[in-house]
Order: C-alpha cells, then structure tokens, then sequence
C-alpha cells in the first residue's frame, strides 16, 4: 500500500528489503519520531508535564483513538481477506491446470501431446513470466496468451469419440474456462491497491494521533516516553501490516507460485524444463 503516485517506490521497497528490515525501519521510526517530538515539546512548553489539560486531551485521545482503531482493523481485516482470496485463485487454477492435464490422459496420443505441451508452456509462462511482472506491478496478459489460446485450439479442433472420451472432454473443456477465469482473476488482484481514501484514513489518522500523545502531560518523563513510545509502536506495526498487505504478490509474504509445480503440474518442472522454458522464452520474444 502506497499514497497515490509512489506505486513503483513501495513495490521496490517490498520487493527489496524483508519484512524484518521494514519492521525495523518503520516501527522503530516511528517510536524514535514519536519520542523525540514528545521530548521537545515537554522542554519547550514545560506546562505541559503539569498535566493542565489531561482531561480535554484524554477524552480527545480517547475518543480518536477509537474511531482510528476501528479504520485500521477495517483496512487490515479486508487486506488480509484479499491475500486469502488470491491465494485460493491462484491455487484454484494450478489445481484446474493439472485436472486438464489429467483429463488429457483419455485422447489420443497426438491430442494429449499437444493439449500437455500447451499447458506446460502455460504454467512456465505464469511462473517464469507473469509471476515477476506482477511483483512489479505490471500484470500482462500477452505472458500466457499464446498458450492459452493453443489450449483452446486443440480442444475446438479435436472431435471426441466414444463416450469416456466425450465425458472428458467437456471435463477438460470447463476445466480450461475456469484457468482463464482465473487467470483474469489473479491479474486483477495484482492490479488493486487500497483506495486513496483509506490510504490517507490510514497514514493521516496517525499522524494526528501520535501527536495527541504529545499533550497528555505526566509528572515523570520516563513514564511519559512510556507511554507514547507504546502508542507509537502500536500505530508503527499496524501501518507496517497495512504497508506489506496491501500488494499480495510483492515482499516476503506474497503469494507464492509454488502452486504451479506440485502435484500433476511438477513433471513440467522435471522433464524437459529446460526444453520448455526456451520454447516459451521464444514465443515471448515473438511477441
């Protein structure tokens, strides 16, 4: 998650430094900021360790502290709720993919051949090709066109016969309909970013609220930086989730495309990967 207009630098720094680095940074940051203005201000306006206005900026405090509490839990619960729903439409159609290749089991051997290359070619396209692509923030769907619509072709122009055969072939059918549901799917989701209103809900609550903290007034300084260094940490790794959620195919808790090579999908990997890949490093720079 990124203010509008600093898309690329947020996706470089999830992409770059790991969420430990990035916890450090911000949390840390933001207790250092947090306690350091305090200190400042408590030298430069001494009334305010007399705690003169505790109860107007308690009840203040308080009272924007609840409503802030609510827009962060909102924005991390729904967040997260995203990264869980693509991650089931990634698995979803890696899962569909290798139903396809198993269905293709009951063709004839030309058919299988062709139906099993396409969808080799697709799944290394979508590891290979479109998975680094929606790291960066730049989806495209030319990645694994190509294969898709090979996959399509051998099915439209293949005529099943006998009904075992038929009885596949419309599984393999909806099967392939599915993956480009998904596929759409999963390159929509590497497209959202939160709004630019929560964002600013988000990055403007706390910088009003941490502030606040300043004003409650307590007699001993050590309690003081105490209490706002909490607070401070609170708002820190509440943003920092809001920050590595908010792009769930970049940083270290992306979705993992791992999918793709389990299961019926692995032999892809383990035969002929090389094979593989250069034909579809071909295709891409055909494109």
């Amino acid at each position: 998650m990124s203010p509008p207009g600093s898309t690329h630098v947020s996706l470089w720094l999830l992409n770059h430094f790991s969420t430990f680095t990035l916890a450090v940074v911000t949390v840390g940051g933001t207790v250092l900021l947090a306690v350091g203005g305090s200190v400042l201000l408590r030298r430069r306006y001494p009334s305010v360790a007399r705690g003169e206005h505790n109860d107007m900026v308690g009840v203040t405090l308080g009272m924007f502290g609840a409503i802030y509490g609510i827009i962060l839990a909102f924005v991390i619960v729904t967040l997260w709720t995203q990264l869980e729903d693509t991650q089931t439409i990634v698995a979803s159609e890696a899962t569909d993919a290798a139903l396809i290749t198993r269905d293709a089991a009951a063709f004839p051997a030309p058919v299988r051949a062709r139906l099993d290359a396409t969808m080799s070619g697709y799944v290394h396209a979508v590891v290979e090709d479109q998975w680094p692509r929606m790291r960066a923030g730049d989806p495209s769907y030319g990645a694994t066109e190509t294969h898709l619509r090979a996959a399509f072709k051998t099915l439209q122009e293949y005529d099943p016969k006998g009904r075992s055969e038929q009885v596949f072939y419309e599984e393999a059918v909806t099967r392939l309909n599915d993956v480009a549901s998904q596929r759409r799917a999963r390159i929509t989701m590497a497209r959202q970013e939160l709004p630019p209103l929560l964002q600013v809900l988000a990055f403007g609550g706390a910088l009003v609220l941490v502030p606040l903290t300043f004003l409650y007034g307590m007699r001993k300084l050590r309690v003081q930086i105490l209490f706002v260094a909490s607070v401070a940490g609170l708002v820190g790794f509440s943003l920092l989730l809001v920050f590595v959620l908010d792009r769930p195919f970049a940083g270290e808790l992306s979705v993992s495309p791992a999918p793709y090579k389990e299961g019926a999908l692995a032999q892809y990997w383990s035969r002929g990967a090389d094979d593989v890949s250069a034909g579809h490093r071909a295709s891409t720079a055909d494109r």
